[in-house]
């Protein structure tokens, strides 16, 4: 007799993973794994924190430039959170910085259709650039499951979809005209001398560790990617689930272009092509393993901020950016490479 699949809502709050999806031994491995990455991550932080206090005390040590680092992180942080997720399922999403453009300037376009200044014109910007990232990360969950096609291809042929509908909306050039209302609020806007930016990317990072380490959904993220077969046999609808971790993704990274959008007030169609780039190098400096299982919003938020206190620091000491793409390169073939042994060290043993 088949036995029908229940999704996480059908699981009772009780119920667990087996310990085929991980056992107790491996978890515990895997668990002092992640510590040992994020304990890392720390540490480099805080060596790039004091080499670049050293080097140029006058122009690194200041609130100003303090402010400017976390507003630059705060919309990497966001799209990141989103695709640790993404990540612990052994998965990848190579479209966030498109869906980040493309939700940009359908916002932007929503909010000139209906005219005014106001806060509910705002309003139904951020509904809209939400909505529509959260459509292109259901394309992504449902070419991966229902498609079967592989994450790396599906979210490649987003990627290139989104940004060409996004020049296709444009015009081909940058749009302007942001409300008012919104770049005032949260382009500019602060509370205690905390941009609103930051306290945003503060709030979903809170979340998302909260959903991550608290919650089934968290638990059943983690072990999809360690087994994900396993979890089939636990009735688990993991396609489901799946679907629903890549609408995470789309969704933040929709907020990402609505954040992107009060701070640059134009939609910047040629400014976030490395972004993908960045997101997988936080998370994966934070403690994410890109082979699945191990998920850390807590270190993907230390992983963040490595990458914007390099770039920060390479633009006081007055060298060429090119240099910062090939430094956030390089750190993370070796961040991977080092991940990739750690794990088979930890099989071995």
């Amino acid at each position: 007799m088949a036995v029908q699949e229940a999704s996480p809502e059908d699981v009772r709050p009780n119920e667990t993973i087996p310990d085929t999806a991980a056992p107790p031994a491996r978890r515990v491995r895997l668990q002092a794994l992640r510590r040992t990455q994020r304990s890392w991550s720390v540490v480099v932080l805080l060596a790039l924190i004091a080499l670049f206090s050293a080097m140029r005390p006058e122009q690194f040590v200041s609130w100003f430039n303090a402010k400017s680092i976390a507003v630059d992180a705060s919309s990497y942080l966001l799209i990141a959170v989103g695709m640790t997720f993404v990540i612990t399922i052994a998965g990848i999403d190579l479209s966030v910085g498109s869906v980040l453009v493309f939700s940009g300037v359908v916002s932007l376009k929503a909010m000139h259709a209906i005219g005014g200044d106001g806060l509910l014109v705002c309003l139904a910007g951020l509904g809209v650039a939400v909505l529509s990232g959260l459509l292109w990360g259901m394309v992504n969950g449902l070419l991966t499951t229902r498609g079967g096609v592989s994450p790396l291809i599906a979210t490649l042929g987003t990627f290139a979809a989104a940004t060409g509908l996004a020049y296709i909306l444009a015009g081909g050039q940058d749009m302007h005209g942001v409300p008012t209302a919104l770049a005032d609020t949260l382009g500019f806007g602060s509370f205690l001398g905390v941009p609103y930016t930051v306290l945003v990317a503060l709030a979903v990072a809170a979340a998302g560790a909260f959903v991550m380490a608290q919650t089934r959904f968290g638990r059943y993220t983690a072990a999809i990617g360690s087994n994900e077969e396993a979890v089939r046999r636990a009735a688990v609808n993991v396609d489901r689930h799946i679907v629903k971790v890549y609408v995470l993704s789309g969704a933040l990274s929709g907020l990402a272009g609505f954040v992107s959008l009060a701070r640059f007030q134009t939609t910047t169609l040629n400014g976030h092509q490395t972004d993908m780039l960045q997101a997988i190098l936080a998370v994966v400096i934070g403690g994410t393993s890109l082979s699945g299982g191990i998920g850390t919003v807590l270190g993907t938020v230390v992983g963040v901020a490595i990458p914007s206190v390099l770039t920060d620091g390479f633009v006081i000491l007055g060298l060429e950016p090119f240099w910062q793409q090939v430094a956030l390169g390089g750190a993370l073939v070796g961040v991977v490479m080092v991940d990739q042994r750690r794990r088979r060290r930890n099989a071995r043993t």
